[in-house]
C-alpha cells in the first residue's frame, strides 16, 4: 500500500487467505475499495466491513476495533471522522504506517490539507531513519506540505524520502508536484527520468506520475512529446480507474485548450464516463467523467449527472460537497462546453470559492482554474481574467499558460 505497488490485490488476497477473519485485515480491504471510488468496489468495501465486524465479535483487540471502526465511519459518509480515527491509533500505537497512509488518503479525497500536514507532522517522530516504513512517511510528508504551499520543506522532505526508499513513488510525485507549482518543468522532467525505479513497479499510479512527465512537456512548449506521453504512458492501459480518467481528461482539456487536435480521443473516455454517470462516488471523479462526457457530445449521459449534481445534499459529508461544489462547478463546465461562457464563468466563480473540498491536489485542480479563466477571457471579461491569473499566480508563478491569457487579455483591451 506505501508502494503503491501493482502486487498490492495478490498480497492482500495472500493475506487474507492466511488470516481470513483478521478484523483489521479485513477493513483495510474495505478501506482499499473504498479509495478505489467505483460503485462496485463500494459494494466490496460493505461486504468486507461485514465480515470485519463479524471477526471483531471473536477478536475484542482495540487496534482490530478501530481500523473496523474508520470503515464504518466512511461508509457512513463521515470520512472525517475516519480519518480521526487512524489519529487517534498513531496516538496510541505510534509507527502504524499503514494508519497513517490511510488518513491521509482519507483527507486527500475530500480536501483536507490541514489534516493532512497536522496528521503527519504529528506521526513523524515515530518513524526514525532505521523504521522499514521511514521513507513512506517522509513521503506522505512532503506532500502534505508541498499541498500546503510549503515547498522547500516539501523539497527536503520528498528528497529524504526517496533516499531512505528508493521505490517512493508517492514521495517522487510530492517532488514532482513542487516542480509544477514553481514552475520548474525542467528540473520535473528530471527528476521523473532519474526515479524510474520508485514508480516502474506501481499500479495505475504510475500514469499519474507519467500525467506529471506530460505537464512538464507542455509546459515546455511540447505539446507532441505530451500527446506522446497521453497515448504511451498516461493512457496507455485503458483503465476504469477514476484517478487514470481523470489523469487523461485533465491532459486532454489542457492540450485542446491550446489548440492540440485530440482527434478521437476523448470517444474513448467518453464511453467509459457514460457507463459510471451514475456511480455518484466521488465528486471528484464525477467532475471529470463529466468533462469528457461534454467533450464526447453524450448529452444524454451529461444531462444525468448535471441533474444529480444539482440536488440537494443527502446528509452525508461526501453529499455536503457534493452540493456544495460539484453543483455550481459541474453547471458551469456544461455551460463552458456549451458556449455559453458568461453563463460559465458565474457557475465556475461560485464553484471557485470551495472547490478545495472536492479533493484532489492543486496541480489537479488546475484545470478547472484554466477553464474559469478561459470563460472569463471568452465572455469579454478581461478585467475578471487579470483577477483570476493574478491569483492562480500567487500560488504558482507565471507559467506559459498565464502568460497566454494575460496575452489575450491585452489584446482584447487593446
Amino acid at each position: 500500500m506505501l508502494q503503491h505497488a501493482a502486487s498490492l490485490p495478490r498480497t492482500l488476497g495472500r493475506a487474507l487467505d492466511e488470516a481470513p477473519e483478521a478484523p483489521a485485515l479485513l477493513a483495510a480491504k474495505g478501506i482499499i475499495m473504498m479509495l478505489a471510488g467505483r460503485r462496485e468496489t463500494v459494494c466490496e468495501a460493505r461486504a468486507a466491513e461485514r465480515a470485519a465486524v463479524r471477526a471483531l465479535e471473536r477478536s475484542r483487540d482495540p487496534h482490530d476495533a478501530a481500523y473496523v471502526r474508520a470503515l464504518s465511519l466512511w461508509l457512513e459518509g463521515r470520512p472525517s471522522e475516519a480519518a480521526d480515527v487512524f489519529d487517534a491509533l498513531l496516538e496510541r500505537w505510534p509507527g502504524d504506517a499503514l494508519a497513517l497512509k490511510f488518513g491521509q488518503a482519507i483527507r486527500f479525497i475530500y480536501g483536507d490539507v490541514g489534516g493532512m500536514r497536522a496528521s503527519a507532522d504529528a506521526a513523524i517522530d515515530a518513524f526514525a531513519d532505521d523504521h522499514p516504513h521511514a521513507g513512506y512517511v517522509h513521503g506522505c510528508r512532503a506532500f502534505a506540505l508541498e499541498e500546503s504551499f510549503g515547498y522547500d520543506a516539501a523539497l527536503e522532505a520528498g528528497y529524504r524520502a526517496l533516499a531512505l526508499c528508493d521505490d517512493d513513488a508517492w514521495g517522487l510525485h510530492a517532488v514532482a508536484h513542487v516542480y509544477e507549482m514553481t514552475g520548474a518543468p525542467e528540473e520535473g522532467r528530471a527528476l521523473i527520468a532519474a526515479n524510474r525505479r520508485a514508480y516502474e513497479g506501481c499500479s495505475t499510479f504510475r500514469h499519474h506520475v507519467d500525467w506529471h512527465a506530460a505537464l512538464f512537456e507542455l509546459e515546455l512548449g511540447n505539446t507532441d512529446a505530451a500527446m506522446a506521453l497521453y497515448d504511451g504512458a498516461v493512457r496507455f492501459d485503458r483503465t476504469d480507474d477514476y484517478r487514470d480518467i481523470a489523469n487523461a481528461v485533465s491532459l486532454l482539456a489542457r492540450l485542446a485548450a491550446e489548440g492540440v487536435d485530440v482527434g478521437e480521443r476523448w470517444e474513448e473516455l467518453a464511453d467509459i464516463a457514460e457507463r459510471r454517470a451514475d456511480d455518484a462516488c466521488i465528486t471528484f471523479a464525477d467532475l471529470h467523467y463529466l468533462m469528457a462526457l461534454l467533450a464526447g457530445g453524450r448529452e444524454e449521459a451529461a444531462g444525468r449527472m448535471l441533474a444529480r449534481l444539482a440536488g440537494p445534499s443527502d446528509g452525508t459529508e461526501p453529499g455536503d460537497i457534493a452540493a456544495a461544489a460539484g453543483g455550481p462547478a459541474s453547471s458551469g463546465l456544461a455551460a463552458f462546453y456549451r458556449g455559453r461562457y458568461r453563463a460559465a464563468l458565474d457557475s465556475l466563480l461560485a464553484a471557485g470559492e470551495v472547490m478545495q473540498r472536492v479533493g484532489g491536489s492543486h496541480a489537479q485542480r488546475d484545470v478547472f482554474a484554466r477553464i474559469t479563466i478561459d470563460a472569463a477571457v471568452r465572455a469579454g471579461r478581461p478585467d475578471v481574467a487579470r483577477r483570476l491569473i493574478a491569483e492562480r499566480a500567487s500560488m504558482r508563478g507565471r507559467d506559459r499558460f498565464a502568460r497566454s491569457r494575460l496575452s489575450k487579455c491585452l489584446r482584447s483591451v487593446a
